[in-house]
């Protein structure tokens, strides 16, 4: 019992802080990314984060160029960086530590192809266009997201696709219910900023996932 109550507080903790930085977000401390890292990466986060499968829902070619906007300490962002080896992923944030943290591991465990990128408030300064985008727990640290992107359709390759994944409003776990952001609102967002909703997947048990094509 001790042992089962024990991981549930891990996976509580877990999903209220697995919300990679990538808007406006400095008020949430997340400064001291190797103590971040124990989070961010902790594998029981697996369980119902499902990495590989959102990646492979994406299709991704080997050769895409993808961005991951809210990277943290990288947990997709080295994973796309294995999945497409002929092509770059641009791991994105507003945190500059985690931006340093991000280059060092990208060397670290031999990632050429995994390049950080320091974001702005709201502006990701993207350096090149992309194929994919990429936010996991993001979405709703983003101010004027509208606006966001609007100017994000600058730095997309024709065809391009943005993948949203974020909290239910009514999931057990996960940031204060004030600071979520419904799918239905976030579709709305995205049509005004002239994205079509293009695939909805319902492979998390917490988070909605959805695609739009720029």
């Amino acid at each position: 019992m001790l042992r089962d109550l024990r991981a549930a507080a891990a996976l509580c903790l877990a999903l209220s802080a697995c919300a990679p930085t990538g808007g406006d977000h400095h008020d949430q401390g997340f400064t001291g990314a190797e103590k971040w890292a124990r989070v961010f990466d902790d594998p029981e986060r697996d369980a119902w984060q499902k990495p590989d499968e959102v990646i492979r829902t994406l299709k991704l070619p080997a050769d895409a160029t993808v961005a991951d906007i809210g990277a943290g300490t990288g947990y997709f962002a080295v994973r796309l960086a294995r999945a497409v080896p002929k092509g770059r992923i641009f791991a994105v944030d507003a945190e500059p530590d985690m931006v340093r943290y991000l280059g060092e591991r990208a060397q670290r465990e031999g990632l050429a192809n995994l390049i950080p990128v320091q974001a702005g408030p709201d502006d990701p300064k993207l350096p090149a266009p992309v194929d994919v985008v990429l936010l996991v727990s993001t979405y709703h640290h983003i101010p004027a997201r509208v606006e966001y992107f609007r100017r994000l359709r600058g730095s997309l390759r024709p065809g391009a696709r943005v993948a949203i994944v974020d909290y239910h409003p009514d999931a057990p776990t996960g940031p204060p219910p004030a600071m979520r952001v419904a799918s239905g609102t976030a579709t709305e967002e995205l049509a005004r900023a002239g994205y079509v909703l293009v695939g909805t997947h319902s492979l998390l048990p917490y988070q909605y996932f959805l695609v739009f094509a720029g």
